[in-house]
Protein backbone atom coordinates (compact mmCIF):
# COMPACT_ATOMS: atom_id res chain seq x y z
CA UNK A 1 0.00 0.00 0.00
CA UNK A 2 2.71 2.45 0.85
CA UNK A 3 4.32 1.78 -2.76
CA UNK A 4 1.64 2.51 -4.45
CA UNK A 5 0.93 5.62 -2.26
CA UNK A 6 4.26 6.76 -3.01
CA UNK A 7 3.61 5.94 -6.84
CA UNK A 8 0.22 8.07 -7.02
CA UNK A 9 2.30 11.01 -5.10
CA UNK A 10 4.98 10.89 -7.83
CA UNK A 11 2.69 11.19 -10.47
CA UNK A 12 0.55 13.99 -9.36
CA UNK A 13 3.85 15.80 -9.10
CA UNK A 14 4.78 15.81 -12.16
CA UNK A 15 5.45 19.11 -13.22
CA UNK A 16 3.05 20.69 -16.25
CA UNK A 17 4.43 24.60 -16.81
CA UNK A 18 7.86 23.23 -17.41
CA UNK A 19 9.95 19.80 -17.38
CA UNK A 20 9.67 16.68 -19.15
CA UNK A 21 5.81 16.65 -19.53
CA UNK A 22 5.26 19.63 -21.99
CA UNK A 23 9.03 18.99 -22.97
CA UNK A 24 8.01 15.53 -24.66
CA UNK A 25 4.12 16.67 -25.42
CA UNK A 26 5.38 19.25 -27.53
CA UNK A 27 8.09 17.56 -29.22
CA UNK A 28 5.36 15.05 -30.36
CA UNK A 29 3.27 17.45 -31.71
CA UNK A 30 5.67 18.93 -33.75
CA UNK A 31 7.16 15.80 -34.98
CA UNK A 32 3.96 14.62 -35.72
CA UNK A 33 2.91 17.65 -37.62
CA UNK A 34 6.26 17.48 -39.77
CA UNK A 35 6.18 13.96 -40.84
CA UNK A 36 2.30 14.64 -42.05
CA UNK A 37 3.44 17.70 -44.00
CA UNK A 38 6.74 16.15 -45.49
CA UNK A 39 4.66 12.93 -46.48
CA UNK A 40 2.11 15.45 -47.93
CA UNK A 41 4.76 17.18 -49.95
CA UNK A 42 6.28 14.40 -51.37
CA UNK A 43 3.11 12.73 -52.21
CA UNK A 44 2.05 15.80 -53.90
CA UNK A 45 -1.34 15.04 -53.92
CA UNK A 46 -3.26 19.38 -54.42
CA UNK A 47 -6.22 17.71 -53.76
CA UNK A 48 -5.82 16.76 -50.17
CA UNK A 49 -3.19 20.03 -49.32
CA UNK A 50 -6.19 22.05 -50.22
CA UNK A 51 -8.24 20.23 -48.05
CA UNK A 52 -5.87 20.38 -45.25
CA UNK A 53 -5.09 24.31 -45.81
CA UNK A 54 -8.81 25.38 -45.52
CA UNK A 55 -9.70 23.16 -42.21
CA UNK A 56 -6.27 24.47 -40.88
CA UNK A 57 -7.78 28.27 -41.82
CA UNK A 58 -11.16 27.10 -40.87
CA UNK A 59 -10.19 25.81 -37.28
CA UNK A 60 -7.94 28.26 -36.60
CA UNK A 61 -10.56 31.30 -37.57
CA UNK A 62 -13.04 29.07 -35.13
CA UNK A 63 -10.31 29.18 -32.40
CA UNK A 64 -9.91 32.48 -32.90
CA UNK A 65 -13.36 33.54 -32.53
CA UNK A 66 -14.56 30.79 -29.90
CA UNK A 67 -11.53 32.09 -27.47
CA UNK A 68 -12.34 35.43 -28.25
CA UNK A 69 -16.06 35.71 -27.33
CA UNK A 70 -15.40 33.85 -23.99
CA UNK A 71 -12.79 35.91 -23.34
CA UNK A 72 -13.92 39.34 -24.84
CA UNK A 73 -17.37 38.90 -25.80
CA UNK A 74 -19.59 37.30 -23.60
CA UNK A 75 -16.35 37.21 -20.93
CA UNK A 76 -17.53 33.84 -19.40
CA UNK A 77 -14.96 34.11 -16.59
CA UNK A 78 -15.69 37.62 -15.90
CA UNK A 79 -12.17 39.12 -17.15
CA UNK A 80 -10.05 38.88 -20.53
CA UNK A 81 -8.40 35.57 -21.10
CA UNK A 82 -5.55 38.20 -22.99
CA UNK A 83 -4.51 37.41 -26.88
CA UNK A 84 -1.71 34.95 -25.88
CA UNK A 85 -4.09 32.85 -24.85
CA UNK A 86 -6.96 33.56 -27.59
CA UNK A 87 -3.72 33.24 -30.17
CA UNK A 88 -3.09 29.90 -28.63
CA UNK A 89 -6.38 28.52 -28.87
CA UNK A 90 -6.41 29.37 -32.47
CA UNK A 91 -3.37 28.23 -33.13
CA UNK A 92 -4.48 24.61 -31.52
CA UNK A 93 -7.24 24.59 -33.43
CA UNK A 94 -5.44 25.36 -36.85
CA UNK A 95 -3.36 22.33 -36.29
CA UNK A 96 -6.26 19.63 -35.23
CA UNK A 97 -7.76 21.19 -38.11
CA UNK A 98 -4.78 19.92 -40.26
CA UNK A 99 -4.71 16.45 -38.36
CA UNK A 100 -8.80 15.69 -38.76
CA UNK A 101 -8.42 16.29 -42.40
CA UNK A 102 -5.59 14.14 -43.06
CA UNK A 103 -7.29 11.53 -41.09
CA UNK A 104 -10.36 11.96 -43.26
CA UNK A 105 -8.91 12.20 -46.69
CA UNK A 106 -5.67 10.26 -45.82
CA UNK A 107 -5.44 6.22 -45.80
CA UNK A 108 -3.50 3.49 -43.89
CA UNK A 109 -0.53 4.66 -42.27
CA UNK A 110 -1.08 8.49 -42.30
CA UNK A 111 -4.74 7.92 -41.13
CA UNK A 112 -3.24 6.27 -38.25
CA UNK A 113 -0.90 9.24 -37.60
CA UNK A 114 -3.16 11.76 -38.03
CA UNK A 115 -5.78 10.04 -35.43
CA UNK A 116 -3.26 9.71 -33.40
CA UNK A 117 -2.33 13.76 -33.66
CA UNK A 118 -5.38 15.15 -32.59
CA UNK A 119 -4.94 14.34 -29.28
CA UNK A 120 -1.75 15.54 -28.73
CA UNK A 121 -2.03 18.15 -30.38
CA UNK A 122 -5.14 19.43 -28.16
CA UNK A 123 -2.90 18.28 -24.86
CA UNK A 124 0.12 20.66 -26.09
CA UNK A 125 -2.20 23.34 -26.71
CA UNK A 126 -3.67 23.27 -22.96
CA UNK A 127 -0.29 22.92 -21.50
CA UNK A 128 0.65 25.91 -23.37
CA UNK A 129 -2.47 27.58 -22.22
CA UNK A 130 -1.60 26.56 -18.64
CA UNK A 131 2.03 27.85 -18.94
CA UNK A 132 0.67 31.33 -19.70
CA UNK A 133 -1.46 31.04 -16.77
CA UNK A 134 0.80 29.38 -14.54
CA UNK A 135 -2.44 28.12 -12.78
CA UNK A 136 -2.07 24.44 -12.87
CA UNK A 137 2.07 23.68 -12.00
CA UNK A 138 1.47 20.10 -11.22
CA UNK A 139 -0.31 17.34 -12.48
CA UNK A 140 -2.14 16.93 -9.20
CA UNK A 141 -3.38 20.54 -8.85
CA UNK A 142 -4.97 19.42 -12.75
CA UNK A 143 -7.26 17.16 -9.77
CA UNK A 144 -7.15 18.95 -6.81
CA UNK A 145 -5.09 16.11 -5.21
CA UNK A 146 -3.62 16.87 -1.66
CA UNK A 147 -0.76 14.79 -0.55
CA UNK A 148 -0.58 16.59 2.23
CA UNK A 149 -1.43 15.46 6.10
CA UNK A 150 -3.39 17.25 8.79
CA UNK A 151 -1.92 19.90 10.77
CA UNK A 152 -3.41 17.94 13.68
CA UNK A 153 -0.90 15.72 13.32
CA UNK A 154 2.10 17.54 13.12
CA UNK A 155 2.14 18.11 16.94
CA UNK A 156 2.72 21.85 16.97
CA UNK A 157 3.82 23.80 19.77
CA UNK A 158 2.15 26.37 21.18
CA UNK A 159 4.09 29.70 20.62
CA UNK A 160 6.32 30.40 23.98
CA UNK A 161 8.75 33.04 22.76
CA UNK A 162 8.71 36.70 20.78
CA UNK A 163 10.26 37.24 17.28
CA UNK A 164 12.71 39.63 18.72
CA UNK A 165 13.45 36.41 21.65
CA UNK A 166 14.20 33.99 18.71
CA UNK A 167 16.69 36.75 16.92
CA UNK A 168 18.34 36.47 20.47
CA UNK A 169 18.39 32.57 20.62
CA UNK A 170 19.79 33.33 16.85
CA UNK A 171 22.61 35.56 17.85
CA UNK A 172 23.87 33.05 20.81
CA UNK A 173 23.71 30.13 18.88
CA UNK A 174 21.09 28.86 20.82
CA UNK A 175 18.41 28.16 18.07
CA UNK A 176 16.20 24.78 18.83
CA UNK A 177 16.27 22.45 15.97
CA UNK A 178 14.06 22.62 13.29
CA UNK A 179 13.50 21.19 9.76
CA UNK A 180 15.73 23.07 7.23
CA UNK A 181 11.99 23.53 5.03
CA UNK A 182 8.66 24.87 5.35
CA UNK A 183 5.58 22.18 5.86
CA UNK A 184 2.33 22.37 3.98
CA UNK A 185 -0.55 20.57 5.62
CA UNK A 186 -4.36 20.39 4.57
CA UNK A 187 -6.78 20.78 7.23
CA UNK A 188 -10.65 21.43 7.44
CA UNK A 189 -11.55 24.36 9.51
CA UNK A 190 -14.37 24.30 11.64
CA UNK A 191 -17.52 26.83 10.14
CA UNK A 192 -19.56 27.06 13.82
CA UNK A 193 -19.88 30.67 13.26
CA UNK A 194 -20.71 30.97 9.64
CA UNK A 195 -22.49 27.41 8.61
CA UNK A 196 -20.27 28.07 5.11
CA UNK A 197 -19.74 25.21 3.49
CA UNK A 198 -15.39 24.94 2.54
CA UNK A 199 -13.41 22.69 0.80
CA UNK A 200 -9.91 21.89 3.01
CA UNK A 201 -7.60 24.77 3.28
CA UNK A 202 -3.58 24.04 2.83
CA UNK A 203 -1.27 25.74 5.71
CA UNK A 204 2.48 26.11 5.16
CA UNK A 205 4.51 26.77 8.48
CA UNK A 206 7.65 27.70 8.47
CA UNK A 207 10.50 25.88 9.75
CA UNK A 208 11.03 28.37 12.97
CA UNK A 209 7.29 27.21 13.37
CA UNK A 210 7.63 23.18 13.67
CA UNK A 211 10.28 23.91 16.44
CA UNK A 212 9.72 23.27 20.07
CA UNK A 213 9.56 26.82 21.33
CA UNK A 214 8.17 28.35 18.14
CA UNK A 215 7.75 32.14 18.61
CA UNK A 216 4.73 33.94 17.85
CA UNK A 217 4.92 34.70 13.73
CA UNK A 218 2.63 36.98 11.47
CA UNK A 219 -0.13 35.18 9.56
CA UNK A 220 -0.63 35.29 5.45
CA UNK A 221 -4.21 34.82 4.47
CA UNK A 222 -3.89 33.49 0.69
CA UNK A 223 -7.06 33.11 -1.53
CA UNK A 224 -7.22 31.74 -5.05
CA UNK A 225 -9.06 33.10 -7.94
CA UNK A 226 -12.16 31.73 -8.92
CA UNK A 227 -12.15 29.04 -10.72
CA UNK A 228 -9.20 28.05 -8.29
CA UNK A 229 -8.99 26.29 -5.05
CA UNK A 230 -6.36 26.31 -2.18
CA UNK A 231 -3.84 24.04 -3.36
CA UNK A 232 -3.99 25.52 -6.35
CA UNK A 233 -3.13 28.98 -4.83
CA UNK A 234 -0.19 27.50 -3.05
CA UNK A 235 1.48 25.75 -5.99
CA UNK A 236 0.48 27.94 -8.51
CA UNK A 237 2.04 31.01 -6.37
CA UNK A 238 5.18 29.62 -5.72
CA UNK A 239 4.73 31.08 -2.27
CA UNK A 240 6.44 27.92 -0.38
CA UNK A 241 9.73 28.45 -2.61
CA UNK A 242 9.80 32.25 -2.02
CA UNK A 243 9.07 31.71 2.00
CA UNK A 244 11.50 29.04 2.14
CA UNK A 245 14.13 30.92 0.85
CA UNK A 246 13.20 34.48 3.14
CA UNK A 247 13.42 31.79 6.00
CA UNK A 248 16.71 30.16 5.04
CA UNK A 249 17.98 33.85 5.17
CA UNK A 250 16.42 34.89 8.46
CA UNK A 251 17.04 31.85 10.90
CA UNK A 252 14.16 29.95 10.38
CA UNK A 253 11.77 32.86 10.47
CA UNK A 254 8.76 33.73 8.12
CA UNK A 255 5.13 33.91 8.02
CA UNK A 256 2.58 30.88 8.65
CA UNK A 257 0.51 30.90 5.23
CA UNK A 258 -2.74 29.91 5.31
CA UNK A 259 -5.02 29.25 2.05
CA UNK A 260 -8.81 28.73 3.02
CA UNK A 261 -11.43 27.98 0.15
CA UNK A 262 -13.32 31.19 0.15
CA UNK A 263 -16.05 29.71 -2.59
CA UNK A 264 -17.05 26.02 -2.21
CA UNK A 265 -16.29 24.85 -5.24
CA UNK A 266 -14.82 26.10 -9.07
CA UNK A 267 -18.22 27.20 -10.11
CA UNK A 268 -19.35 29.35 -7.11
CA UNK A 269 -18.61 32.58 -6.73
CA UNK A 270 -19.32 33.62 -2.79
CA UNK A 271 -17.88 37.19 -3.59
CA UNK A 272 -16.32 36.41 -0.45
CA UNK A 273 -19.38 38.21 1.55
CA UNK A 274 -22.43 37.36 3.32
CA UNK A 275 -25.23 36.51 0.79
CA UNK A 276 -28.37 35.19 0.50
CA UNK A 277 -27.29 33.09 -2.50
CA UNK A 278 -24.15 31.59 -1.44
CA UNK A 279 -23.92 31.51 2.24
CA UNK A 280 -21.60 33.37 4.80
CA UNK A 281 -18.56 33.40 3.08
CA UNK A 282 -16.97 36.58 4.91
CA UNK A 283 -18.31 35.48 7.89
CA UNK A 284 -16.65 32.20 7.08
CA UNK A 285 -13.33 34.24 6.44
CA UNK A 286 -13.07 36.86 9.10
CA UNK A 287 -14.58 34.62 12.09
CA UNK A 288 -13.88 31.00 11.93
CA UNK A 289 -10.81 30.45 9.73
CA UNK A 290 -8.78 33.23 12.21
CA UNK A 291 -10.21 31.79 15.27
CA UNK A 292 -9.35 28.37 13.86
CA UNK A 293 -5.13 30.24 13.66
CA UNK A 294 -5.10 31.85 16.52
CA UNK A 295 -6.46 28.41 18.40
CA UNK A 296 -4.44 25.78 16.44
CA UNK A 297 -1.18 27.87 15.23
CA UNK A 298 1.85 29.74 16.85
CA UNK A 299 0.29 33.01 15.10
CA UNK A 300 0.78 36.66 16.31
CA UNK A 301 -1.90 38.46 18.15
CA UNK A 302 -0.97 41.87 16.80
CA UNK A 303 -3.19 43.19 13.98
CA UNK A 304 -0.18 44.56 12.25
CA UNK A 305 1.06 41.30 12.11
CA UNK A 306 -2.01 39.84 9.68
CA UNK A 307 -2.11 40.19 5.72
CA UNK A 308 -4.55 38.85 3.22
CA UNK A 309 -3.57 38.38 -0.56
CA UNK A 310 -4.82 36.94 -3.02
CA UNK A 311 -5.28 36.53 -7.31
CA UNK A 312 -8.26 37.54 -9.64
CA UNK A 313 -11.29 36.98 -7.41
CA UNK A 314 -8.77 36.34 -4.57
CA UNK A 315 -7.49 39.78 -4.93
CA UNK A 316 -10.74 41.18 -4.78
CA UNK A 317 -11.69 39.76 -1.96
CA UNK A 318 -8.74 40.75 -0.68
CA UNK A 319 -9.40 44.56 -1.31
CA UNK A 320 -13.55 43.78 -0.26
CA UNK A 321 -12.11 42.54 3.47
CA UNK A 322 -8.94 44.01 4.47
CA UNK A 323 -10.50 47.89 4.43
CA UNK A 324 -14.07 46.22 6.03
CA UNK A 325 -12.18 44.44 8.93
CA UNK A 326 -9.32 46.82 9.73
CA UNK A 327 -9.24 45.33 13.35
CA UNK A 328 -8.40 41.83 12.07
CA UNK A 329 -5.91 42.16 8.86
CA UNK A 330 -2.60 45.01 8.88
CA UNK A 331 -2.40 44.29 5.38
CA UNK A 332 -3.70 43.52 1.75
CA UNK A 333 -1.71 41.98 -0.99
CA UNK A 334 -3.84 42.02 -4.57
CA UNK A 335 -3.05 40.80 -7.72
CA UNK A 336 -5.29 41.12 -10.80
CA UNK A 337 -8.70 42.11 -8.75
CA UNK A 338 -11.42 43.79 -9.76
CA UNK A 339 -13.23 46.99 -9.62
CA UNK A 340 -16.25 45.49 -7.27
CA UNK A 341 -17.46 42.36 -6.59
CA UNK A 342 -18.39 40.63 -10.08
CA UNK A 343 -21.18 37.84 -11.24
CA UNK A 344 -22.82 39.34 -14.14
CA UNK A 345 -24.38 43.07 -14.15
CA UNK A 346 -24.83 44.60 -10.70
CA UNK A 347 -28.78 44.45 -11.04
CA UNK A 348 -28.42 40.75 -11.27
CA UNK A 349 -26.11 40.39 -8.23
CA UNK A 350 -27.72 43.10 -5.98
CA UNK A 351 -30.90 41.26 -6.64
CA UNK A 352 -29.47 37.33 -6.25
CA UNK A 353 -27.32 38.33 -3.73
CA UNK A 354 -28.36 41.02 -1.74
CA UNK A 355 -31.72 40.37 -1.56
CA UNK A 356 -32.30 44.02 -3.62
CA UNK A 357 -30.46 45.61 -0.87
CA UNK A 358 -28.36 47.91 -3.10
CA UNK A 359 -26.84 49.64 -0.22
CA UNK A 360 -25.12 45.82 1.00
CA UNK A 361 -23.74 45.45 -2.27
CA UNK A 362 -21.93 49.40 -2.31
CA UNK A 363 -20.26 48.24 1.24
CA UNK A 364 -18.67 45.86 -0.77
CA UNK A 365 -17.20 47.66 -3.46
CA UNK A 366 -13.26 48.15 -2.78
CA UNK A 367 -13.10 51.90 -2.77
CA UNK A 368 -16.25 52.16 -0.92
CA UNK A 369 -15.50 49.89 2.13
CA UNK A 370 -11.74 52.05 2.02
CA UNK A 371 -13.60 55.72 1.98
CA UNK A 372 -16.36 53.90 4.80
CA UNK A 373 -13.11 53.18 7.55
CA UNK A 374 -10.85 56.07 6.97
CA UNK A 375 -8.70 56.99 7.94
CA UNK A 376 -6.47 53.87 7.81
CA UNK A 377 -2.66 52.96 9.25
CA UNK A 378 -3.06 49.48 6.84
CA UNK A 379 -0.43 49.13 4.10
CA UNK A 380 -1.76 47.75 0.45
CA UNK A 381 0.44 46.44 -2.40
CA UNK A 382 -1.83 46.67 -5.19
CA UNK A 383 -0.61 44.59 -8.31
CA UNK A 384 -1.80 43.55 -11.95
CA UNK A 385 0.03 42.06 -14.96
CA UNK A 386 0.75 44.68 -17.57
CA UNK A 387 -1.16 43.12 -20.64
CA UNK A 388 -4.10 42.89 -17.78
CA UNK A 389 -5.37 46.43 -18.68
CA UNK A 390 -8.43 46.00 -16.96
CA UNK A 391 -6.70 45.04 -13.76
CA UNK A 392 -4.21 47.87 -14.11
CA UNK A 393 -6.82 50.34 -13.93
CA UNK A 394 -8.05 49.16 -11.34
CA UNK A 395 -4.41 48.95 -9.50
CA UNK A 396 -4.61 52.85 -10.40
CA UNK A 397 -8.23 53.45 -9.40
CA UNK A 398 -7.96 51.62 -6.00
CA UNK A 399 -4.43 52.90 -4.96
CA UNK A 400 -5.64 56.20 -5.37
CA UNK A 401 -8.83 55.43 -2.69
CA UNK A 402 -6.24 54.14 -0.35
CA UNK A 403 -3.56 56.73 -0.46
CA UNK A 404 -6.60 58.82 0.33
CA UNK A 405 -7.26 57.40 3.49
CA UNK A 406 -3.77 57.27 4.40
CA UNK A 407 -2.45 53.41 3.43
CA UNK A 408 0.99 53.09 2.89
CA UNK A 409 0.18 51.95 -0.70
CA UNK A 410 2.31 50.54 -3.41
CA UNK A 411 1.09 50.07 -6.94
CA UNK A 412 2.57 48.01 -9.46
CA UNK A 413 2.40 46.30 -13.12
CA UNK A 414 4.26 43.49 -13.77
CA UNK A 415 5.66 43.92 -17.46
CA UNK A 416 5.48 40.56 -19.92
CA UNK A 417 2.37 39.28 -17.71
CA UNK A 418 -1.51 39.40 -18.00
CA UNK A 419 -4.31 37.98 -16.07
CA UNK A 420 -2.31 35.05 -14.74
CA UNK A 421 0.28 33.38 -11.48
CA UNK A 422 2.78 34.25 -12.85
CA UNK A 423 2.22 38.37 -11.98
CA UNK A 424 1.24 37.00 -8.43
CA UNK A 425 4.71 35.21 -8.13
CA UNK A 426 6.20 38.43 -9.26
CA UNK A 427 4.78 40.72 -6.54
CA UNK A 428 5.19 38.05 -4.02
CA UNK A 429 8.97 38.09 -4.64
CA UNK A 430 9.03 41.39 -3.73
CA UNK A 431 5.25 42.20 -1.37
CA UNK A 432 6.58 39.48 1.25
CA UNK A 433 10.20 40.85 2.27
CA UNK A 434 8.84 44.21 2.47
CA UNK A 435 5.99 43.23 4.06
CA UNK A 436 8.34 40.97 6.82
CA UNK A 437 10.43 44.33 6.98
CA UNK A 438 7.23 46.52 7.51
CA UNK A 439 5.79 44.43 10.47
CA UNK A 440 9.69 43.56 12.33
CA UNK A 441 9.84 40.05 11.20
CA UNK A 442 13.28 41.00 9.25
CA UNK A 443 15.23 43.61 7.38
CA UNK A 444 15.57 43.88 3.77
CA UNK A 445 17.99 45.80 1.67
CA UNK A 446 16.13 45.86 -1.82
CA UNK A 447 13.68 49.00 -2.85
CA UNK A 448 10.76 48.47 -5.24
CA UNK A 449 13.10 49.20 -8.14
CA UNK A 450 15.60 46.50 -7.16
CA UNK A 451 12.90 43.97 -8.44
CA UNK A 452 13.36 43.77 -12.56
CA UNK A 453 10.20 42.01 -12.92
CA UNK A 454 8.04 44.90 -11.52
CA UNK A 455 7.74 48.67 -12.12
CA UNK A 456 5.89 51.03 -9.83
CA UNK A 457 2.95 52.83 -11.11
CA UNK A 458 0.95 55.26 -9.97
Amino acid sequence: MEGSASWVRSLMSMELVSGPVPAVAYALGAAGLVLLIVWQALRDDRRLLFGQAMAAVGGGALGLLTAWLISDGIMVFGVSLGWPVIFTAAAGCATVGFAIATAVRAHRLRRVIAVLMVPVLLVCTGLRIDAIYGEYQTLGALFNYSPYRSVDSAGLKDASISVAQWRKLAEDGELPSMPDHGTTYSQHIDNSHSGFRARDALVWMPPAALSETPPRLPVLILLAGQPGSPGRAMSASGIATLLDDYAAAHDGLAPIVVSPDQNGADTINSLCADTTKHGKAETYLTRDVPDWIRAHLPASANTKDWAIGGFSQGGTCSTQLAPRHPDLFGTMIAVDGEIAPTDGGVDHLVASYFGGDRAKYEEQVPVNAIAAHAPSDQAAVLAAGENDTASVANVRTIGKAAREAGMDTVTLEVPGTGHDWHAVNATLQAALPWWCARIGLGATHKTWSDYTRLKVIR
